[in-house]
């Protein structure tokens, strides 16, 4: 057999996808997460697509894997038992934070739990200035000192960020070499090479992230590798990156701080592929797994991106009220809001919904695994929108009444309901938090959300998006084929890439040329020897970018470089560039403002090419349903039989009118009263809103 397949796994909180592409063909699996030992759930999944395909692990060329385990560790603190090394003065960087409240008027709030506690938090005599020029010398004595204290505390990763070390990481640098011959089997990192930007809580912050998650994750992935070459596998391993890109197992390894949203970054590219095939140039991602939703805006069929991101906020829409991480990531906002989210009362006797998640195990009541309270699923289940006979491809049977005994103890019983009303509104409450991310993701960026169609993907939302898109106004919700799997998917369509961000001030009326040149030259060498191993030889681009701002204000927006050495004549075209898009964001730019530089960056990446737009679906008769399902509407109140239909005996060009189920077996999407459907060239699923 020919080495030709392409295999990508997603491991989620709650359901490992598994997707196999083979010559055109695409077949996918879906089973629960192994949380204790998640490479069981990969495995085994990849044994089962590739018995289904009648091939063996030695013909994949290509293994793409994305998980949030990192996300996850963060989140339930079950990461290393990590240490800080700062400057003297900066033992409490992680607690001062940036000296800002994320809610100036409640006086309760809480702030988020750093991952190292201030008594493994240490400090040694050094100090850099801004320039990079040493006013300390490193206290070597010091930092042996400290070495020996680590050994006794048994710790098992250090972060090491001295203030300046973005400019000269000589220090840390030293500082790593003396814990390497103090403590052999310590994993060191440092701010400088993870994170070498201005602004020192992010910069730590980043360090301390990728120090906590660094052995957890490195062992998930040695174990990972060994276990797929016991199979016979000899091809590439690639990890998606949070900025969307793959990498190589090794720099996955050194950095696993970059890991840590590579499931969503998959779904927000198929999102853009999906948006592209449609001829979108306005699209919402909306994906919806068994444990978190995610929005992402695309503008132009390409997701948008930021360079810093929190985890584990403690405030559900607040910025500043999680951990930051200041990395390359796709952008989006990520909420408590999956089939697996747990429904309660609160003291006021309110249905909420998360972000507490039952996860894989036990999973909701429905599954019969031992969980004893309701979640988005069961109520899903007691609607009829999900038949329990046939969830995940008839491979996991579902317990309508341990669904309905759930819904009945913590919810119905407390608000005098009757189970179908209480399980509605669990649906409509889950599907009100989603909107109101979608809402609140787009005042953000500077968006109108209703100016955009809706993409839905994941397990969960094609069942919630004919809600969702109602409540935001949305006219048109498309669910593509393949969507309970889609970030899988998106792995497959992700370049490999990396991308490098270096801080270096310089101001325009000043520039210099060649340094900045300098610099760019070093970070295109690095971040190549980064993504060669990925690359294999595939041609490669490079993409270089200034962020820039008016001296005196607070943040930057980027300005793209040319990808060539810069010259003195460059100063003039950046800052009119900078005007423009600084006029672009903010609709006035401030003329004769001086302008300044404060980071670089060049991202490597190989060649990667978006579908052309579709053609128009032939005609086709009218779509014949496969049966019926009792669904209760809990706004009429009110169970009313609608039709059901498989999507794999739904052609292109049917049509159909809502309210109605169709079913797969990954997912199934229902079409409310609002809205009509078809089935368009490319086998998507749209629905149109109904005229007023």
């Amino acid at each position: 057999m020919v080495k030709d397949l392409r295999i990508a796994v997603d491991i989620g909180g709650t359901f490992t996808d598994v997707v196999l592409e083979e010559s055109g063909r695409r077949l996918t699996r879906k089973l629960l997460t192994t949380p204790q030992r998640p490479e069981e759930a990969v495995l085994e999944g990849v044994r089962l697509i590739l018995r289904d395909a009648g091939r063996s692990f030695g013909d994949v060329e290509v293994f793409v894997h994305g998980t949030t385990l990192a996300t996850n560790a963060v989140i339930e603190r079950r990461g290393a038992r990590t240490a800080l090394i700062a400057t003297n003065g900066f033992r409490d960087v992680l607690d001062i934070a940036n000296e800002s409240r994320y809610d100036q008027y409640d006086l309760t709030i809480e702030k988020p739990r750093p991952l190292v506690p201030r008594a493994l938090r240490f400090t040694v005599p050094e100090r850099m200035d801004v320039h990079g020029k040493v006013r300390l010398a490193l206290d070597e004595a010091a930092v042996r000192a400290v070495a020996a204290e680590l050994g006794r505390q048994r710790i098992e990763s250090v972060a090491i960020a001295f203030i300046h070390a973005y400019v000269n990481p000589a220090h840390e640098r030293r500082t790593r070499e003396i814990l390497a011959a103090e403590l052999p089997h310590l994993r060191v990192t440092l701010s400088s090479e993870v994170c070498p930007e201005v602004r020192e809580y992010e910069r730590t912050s980043t360090a301390v992230a990728n120090a906590y998650v660094q052995p957890l994750m490195d062992s998930y992935l040695e174990r990972m590798q060994a276990a797929l070459a016991a199979e016979k596998f000899t091809g590439t391993i690639y990890l998606v990156t949070s900025g969307g890109g793959l990498t190589a197992i090794e720099t996955a390894r050194r950095f696993p701080v970059r890991l840590i949203e590579s499931g969503p970054a998959g779904g927000a590219i198929f999102a853009a592929q999906v948006a592209a095939r449609a001829g979108e140039r306005r699209a919402l991602s909306y994906d919806m797994g068994g444990t978190t939703a995610k929005i992402c805006l695309i503008d132009d069929f390409t997701p948008h991106t930021a360079r810093l991101f929190e985890v584990d906020r403690a405030a559900r829409f607040l910025k500043g009220s999680g951990l930051p991480v200041r990395i390359p990531v796709i952008e989006m906002v990520e909420i408590g809001a999956g089939g697996g989210s747990i429904a309660r009362l609160d003291a006021l006797k309110r249905v909420t919904v998360g972000p507490e998640s039952a996860g894989a195990e036990p999973g909701p009541a429905c599954y019969g695994r031992g969980g004893l309270h309701p979640a988005v699923t069961d109520a899903n289940v007691v609607l009829g929108t999900i038949d329990p006979k046939d969830f995940a491809g008839g491979t996991i049977a579902l317990d309508l009444d341990a669904a309905k005994g759930a819904l009945e103890r913590d919810v119905a019983a407390g608000l005098g309901l009757s189970t179908d009303m209480a399980a509605y509104a669990v649906y409509e409450m889950v599907s009100e938090n989603m909107a109101s991310a979608a809402r609140v993701h787009a005042v953000e960026r500077g968006a109108v959300v209703n100016q955009y169609n809706l993409i839905a993907f994941g397990g969960g939302a094609p069942l919630h998006a004919a809600r969702v898109a109602e409540k935001i106004g949305v006219q048109r919700v498309i669910v593509p084929p393949n969507a309970g799997v889609g970030s899988a998917v998106g792995f497959l369509a992700a370049p490999v890439s990396f991308e490098l961000v270096r801080s270096r001030y310089m101001r325009l009326d000043t520039f210099d040329a060649a340094s900045a040149s300098e610099l760019l030259a070093e970070m295109s060498a690095e971040a190549t020897a980064l993504v060669a191993p990925g690359a294999r030889g595939m041609k490669t681009f490079e993409r270089r970018v200034a962020f820039m701002r008016y001296i005196g204000q607070g943040h930057e927006i980027l300005v793209v470089l040319p990808p060539r050495p810069l010259v003195a004549s460059d100063a003039e075209a950046l800052r009119a560039a900078y005007e423009r898009d600084y006029a672009a964001l903010f609709e006035r730019h401030i003329p004769n403002a001086a302008i300044e530089i404060l980071s670089w960056s060049v991202q490597v990446s190989t060649e990667t090419s978006l579908p052309a737009v579709q053609g128009a679906a032939p005609t086709v008769p009218a779509a014949v349903p496969v049966g019926r399902r009792a669904v209760f509407d809990g706004r009429s109140g009110r169970t009313t039989d609608v039709p059901v239909y498989r999507r794999d005996r739904l052609p292109s060009g049917s049509t159909f009118s809502g309210p109605a189920i169709v079913a797969e077996d990954e997912t199934s999407t229902y079409i409310s009263a609002s809205f009509t459907a078809h089935i368009d060239a490319s086998g998507c699923i749209v629905m149109n809103r109904r005229a007023g």
